[in-house]
């Protein structure tokens, strides 16, 4: 599947909402299938995705240079709209790295944050693909792995992680 088909499943971010997790007593968790070699895949995509400067200043001198003039000039300091973002998908790479324990399958927790987390990844990979001062070509077989993610996190129920018992 070409990654302009992948791309064109996700959901689009302006109508897109996310379920209401909110379970009583515990803390929901959307136990999903992961291999070993899929966390590599999808860890070599983020590796790609983390490389990439979506403000374009590595590829025009002009806005660098206006950006460092503000920055020397006003104090601003310099911003990447994708630093939160990437934190996210570290957390939630070694999440599944610890759950997975080095077996090469096994069952991972996904939590609401990270359903989101996968979410904007994908999002953000398509909208990299698609910006023309940005180069991104990621392998369609780690997007494809990553959109699988995505949707085992969508098609699992809930469920309580440590529930807390009534008379707590």
């Amino acid at each position: 599947m070409s990654l302009e088909q992948l791309f064109g499943q996700l959901p689009d971010p302006g109508t897109h909402a996310f379920p209401d997790y909110s379970l009583p007593k515990g803390e929901p968790v959307m136990p999903i299938a992961v291999t070993s070699e899929e966390l590599t895949t999808v860890l070599e995509l983020y590796e790609a995705f983390q490389s990439v400067d979506p403000t374009g200043l590595d590829s025009n001198p002009f806005l660098e240079a206006a950006t460092t003039y503000m920055q020397q000039a006003f104090g601003v300091a310099r911003y990447r709209p994708d630093e939160q973002l990437q934190d996210d998908i570290a957390a939630l790479l070694n999440d599944f790295s610890d759950d997975l324990g080095g077996r090469t399958m096994g069952v991972v927790d996904a939590t609401p944050d990270h359903h989101r987390t996968l979410y904007f990844f994908l999002v953000s990979c398509r909208g990299y693909h698609g910006a023309p001062h940005v180069r991104f070509d990621p392998d369609e077989a780690a997007v494809a792995t990553l959109y699988e993610w995505y949707q085992r996190v969508t098609d699992q129920d809930a469920y309580l992680k440590h529930p807390a018992s009534v008379l707590e």
